[in-house]
């Protein structure tokens, strides 16, 4: 046996211990990304970012007749009434909080497509903001939503595909079309909407192959991942960049990375990232030309598998578990300093202004890590306000709901 043959053994017994999980983004790129556990969270080669699979959301753009700039209040969190369903699992009317909004959520599914492949599938349910209620929608493999909720980047099935649509999410209807040249499996906006970064493969990223020792279905142990446009989205032009594969000549090409490991802007604008589970730390940076940089030191403490990502403001971090104070608690860590301080909250998704955060949640008195609910969160309290329903099912299940945020 050969070095290359231990390597890829060792690695294969290291992301057996840890099922795929479900993004969206979470994916939520991907789909399934991050598996948390109530004293520690696993990171492994399985996990897909999420980051990316949370999209944001622009203003619907008409050959740039319009107005460029999202809507809402940027870093300020505009005084906004609260909208929950604590009774409603998955949601069916708005759940929004300091118009940071629940644009949406995808119901996960492994589907069978040959005897020894399938596709990990996400059913969308899209908030429509003029009836304040959830829609089914069949239509699009990948959904991101704009900063203030009104338009999402969405692609058809079929990974990966050869342009983007941008959706209006009041008519249901897609008002224009980007063709790009390398085909697209995952898109993440900018942190003000008026970019998109689209992630290129050559192959569906969310392929799923027979397991060699069972009948369930894994991830691809190589990536087909090429690069990256950055386009702006009142035009829909822009560049492609490509990034190659570590040990991109040699028979490991693409096993370092996750079959879906997508690319994001950071909030700044100035740098394409990404997690590498199998890096020294996890993740990797570039400029917007595809060269690789050193990590920004206000983004060091970024956890790629983190969905809530930076604080407004940039000051704060949404960190990963951290269990001290509480059975079910995470940490915010100082951008600047790395200083960390525990807030409730079993897993952060998405931030409400610079002090509150939403987060999933376990109740009270539960005993299972995966029976969790939206809660929102404050930074210095002890206080959680539920927002929706339990989940029910364990991580990764068919039809376990996956939520999809926008930021004002």
């Amino acid at each position: 046996m050969n070095v290359d043959d231990i390597v890829r053994d060792a690695l294969r017994e290291q992301a057996a211990q840890q099922p795929p999980a479900a993004a969206g983004f979470a994916d939520r790129v991907l789909a399934v990304r991050h598996r948390r556990r109530t004293r520690r969270i696993a990171a492994a080669a399985v996990v897909t970012v999420a980051v990316v699979a949370v999209g944001v959301g622009v203003p619907l753009l008409d050959s740039g007749k319009h107005d460029v700039r999202p809507s809402g209040g940027g870093g300020i969190v505009v005084e906004k009434k609260t909208k929950a369903h604590p009774d409603q699992s998955p949601p069916r009317e708005e759940i929004s909080v300091g118009g940071t909004t629940l644009a949406g959520y995808f119901l996960p599914d492994t589907v069978k497509k040959t005897a020894e492949t399938a596709v990990y599938q996400r059913t969308y349910h899209l908030l429509n903001p003029k009836t304040g209620k959830y829609a089914k929608t069949v239509d699009w493999s990948w959904v991101a939503v704009a900063p203030g909720a009104r338009t999402a980047a969405v692609l058809e099935q079929d990974l990966p595909t050869s342009r983007i649509g941008l959706l209006d999410l009041t008519t249901g209807k897609v008002e224009r079309w980007i063709p790009v040249e390398r085909g697209v499996g995952g898109l993440a906006f900018s942190r003000d909407g008026r970019e998109l970064v689209a992630t290129t493969y050559t192959k569906n990223p969310d392929l799923r192959v027979k397991s060699q020792d069972s009948d369930d279905w894994g991830q691809e142990w190589t990536s087909s991942r090429t690069g990256f446009y950055v386009l702006d989205v009142a035009s829909g032009k822009g560049a492609w960049s490509e990034v190659k594969l570590a040990d991109d000549d040699g028979e490991l090409a693409g096993t370092f990375l996750n079959a879906r490991q997508d690319f994001a802007l950071t909030d700044d604008g100035l740098h394409v990232w990404s997690g590498n589970p199998m890096g020294d730390i996890g993740k990797e940076f570039w400029d917007l030309k595809g060269n690789k940089v050193p990590v920004p030191p206000n983004d060091k403490h970024l956890e790629w598998f983190v969905d809530a990502g930076k604080s407004p403001d940039g000051s704060l971090v949404a960190g990963d578990f951290a269990g001290k104070k509480w059975k079910t608690s995470s940490w915010i860590v100082d951008a600047a300093t790395g200083e960390r301080t525990e807030v409730r909250g079993q897993q952060l998704l998405a931030w409400v202004g610079n002090k509150q955060l939403i987060a999933w949640d376990i109740g009270k008195n539960d005993k299972s890590e995966f029976h969790q609910r939206l809660v929102l969160v404050t930074i210095g309290s002890d206080k959680e306000t539920p927002l929706s329903g339990f989940r029910q099912g364990n991580d990764g299940d068919a039809g376990r709901w996956e939520p999809v945020f926008a930021q004002p």
